[in-house]
């Protein structure tokens, strides 16, 4: 199926102060505190933070997965679709069913690649057969043409042997083979967005290193946009243009990779950017972040960091940070980038770890 091409510059995707809590025996959960992003055409997104920061939250709602628990309390997920016919609908994802996400959209428009390949295929089926479903199912083709796309989908994956995968089942194959199969999978019927939910955890570094590096060729290829979900700050710097960093449910530091990664400005991506293991530092203590994230249960009052954040100053106790523009791009939720804050350097361990980032990325100071 051939669609229209999108111009760089199109928005795909539009997440407008969104929030989500969950009905628990205990109370409720307030997972998702008024998350806004953009996701433009043939963009890679990385969103980043610690378990339970909301991350795959906010994409299960996009695939109309929410637990049945999930409460959508405001906001908007509008995705612009343009159909081959050069038509622009656009469809606000908090407004329709999950049903109606799942049948319309999913596969189709938005697809996605979970973490254990294992739990994303059927045991009992054989391989081509679990990429031909989504084929047969959105697009009115007979099952000879859905056999031989599928067979070019493994090829274009980089499975060696496309004909005798396609006979086999998942148990039959590796994990990083498994992997590629739930590629092909998710890019079965061409979609404009392909949310990548930790891709790679599951897997060995030097799997995992292919894995990444065949994502990004067919993207590059497709021109699709990606959301990658992550903890792993070494694939980030590997794959995104734009990096979100989220903390209890908010987005507290965004921009272009370079705006976050060389100039970071929130305490909290300091504390992510320092526990990155390094192999040549002089150091041997790994560096964590104080504390624990806040029970989400709890009303929080203020910065939700401040009970982790050594640089906390007494509005962070009473008051949530607004949004700065700090140039560019880059956006960070600090009280310390408000003008009348004092200045606060960032740790001497991570100048030295971000001085030698960008050497090695070929950047000058």
């Amino acid at each position: 199926m051939a669609k229209v091409k999108r111009d760089k510059n199109e928005r795909v995707l539009s997440i407008r102060d969104l929030s989500i809590s969950f009905k628990t025996n205990f109370g409720v959960v307030r997972a998702i505190r008024g998350v806004r992003l953009d996701l433009f055409q043939g963009e890679t997104i990385a969103i980043v933070g610690e378990s339970g920061s909301g991350k795959s939250v906010t994409v299960k709602t996009m695939m109309g997965i929410l637990d049945s628990n999930g409460v959508i309390d405001s906001g908007s997920i509008v995705y612009t679709c343009k159909e081959k016919d050069g038509s622009i609908n656009q469809y606000d994802l908090v407004k329709m069913s999950q049903k109606d996400i799942r049948y319309k959209l999913c596969g189709k428009h938005i697809a996605m690649v979970f973490q254990d390949p294992m739990t994303s295929l059927d045991p009992t089926m054989q391989i081509g057969k679990q990429i031909m479903e989504p084929i047969l199912e959105h697009e009115n083709v007979p099952k000879s043409e859905a056999a031989a796309r599928a067979l070019s989908l493994l090829d274009e994956v980089g499975i060696t042997e496309p004909e005798k995968t396609f006979r086999q089942y998942p148990h039959e194959l590796s994990g990083g083979m498994r992997q590629r199969v739930v590629i092909a999978i998710a890019l079965a019927c061409d979609p404009d967005i392909l949310i990548c939910d930790e891709p790679t955890t599951a897997l060995d570094v030097t799997i995992q290193a292919k894995i990444l590096e065949k994502i990004k060729e067919i993207q590059t290829k497709k021109n699709i946009s990606v959301i990658y979900i992550t903890h792993d700050l070494g694939v980030v710097a590997k794959v995104a243009d734009y990096v979100a960093v989220m903390y209890a449910g908010r987005i507290v530091e965004k921009g272009k990779i370079n705006e976050v990664f060389y100039d970071p400005r929130h305490p909290y991506t300091w504390g992510l950017l320092s526990s990155m293991p390094d192999i040549d530092t002089d150091s041997h203590r790994l560096f964590a972040i104080p504390g624990s994230p806040p029970n989400l249960m709890e009303e929080i009052v203020g910065d939700a960091f401040a009970p982790r954040n050594p640089y906390a100053l007494n509005i962070d106790y009473r008051e949530e940070p607004p949004m700065y523009d700090v140039g560019g791009q880059h956006r960070v939720a600090s009280w310390l980038c408000d003008p009348h804050a004092p200045k606060v350097e960032l740790p001497e361990e991570l100048k030295v770890r971000i001085a030698k980032m960008k050497k090695e990325a070929g950047i000058d100071e």
